[in-house]
């Protein structure tokens, strides 16, 4: 079985697709019980037009393709960034095994940062969840991406 970190750079080269395409760089994949990968997805909600086009939906949408299955059982999601609100429901939802995501989200970050939410008791799936894999490194992707916003480089 291939490391929780090799994983997270896979996930890493789908955030920076996101930040090519000028979305915030956030990526994601879903592996299966078998360590095979079987979902990707980035920020895409400015293209897409879509307020629910993050990454983690849509590595949800593409596994539950994939597997021809919503319920992704036994499966883990691996996130640069720590899961919002909405995303935090659709792996709920989705059933998944366990989140293993980069960095904290300090401002919307709903599993350490505002909120906790696997963790409330009225949920009927539980969700184990591991955070800080390769933090540094996605923080780095982040605050690039940000500091070029902020000097203009990328107006047109």
């Amino acid at each position: 079985m291939r490391s929780d970190e090799f994983y997270m750079h896979r996930a890493l080269e789908q955030a920076r697709l996101a930040g090519e395409a000028g979305e915030v760089p956030v990526g994601a994949v879903v592996v299966d019980a078998a360590g095979e990968i079987v979902g990707e997805g980035y920020n895409a909600p400015v293209a897409g037009h879509d307020p629910s086009a993050h990454a983690e939906i849509r590595a949800l949408r593409d596994a539950g393709t994939r597997l021809g299955n919503y319920r992704l059982d036994g499966c883990t999601l691996f996130v640069t960034l720590e899961p919002c609100l909405m995303c935090t429901g659709a792996i709920i939802h989705a059933r998944l095994a366990r989140v293993v995501y980069g960095a904290a989200e300090p401002r919307t970050g709903m599993v350490e940062s505002k909120a906790n939410l696997f963790a409330q008791p009225w949920y009927n799936h539980r969700v184990t969840v591991e955070g800080g894999v390769l933090a540094a490194r996605v923080s780095k992707l982040l605050k690039a991406f940000f500091a070029e916003r902020r000097s203009g480089a990328t107006d047109g």
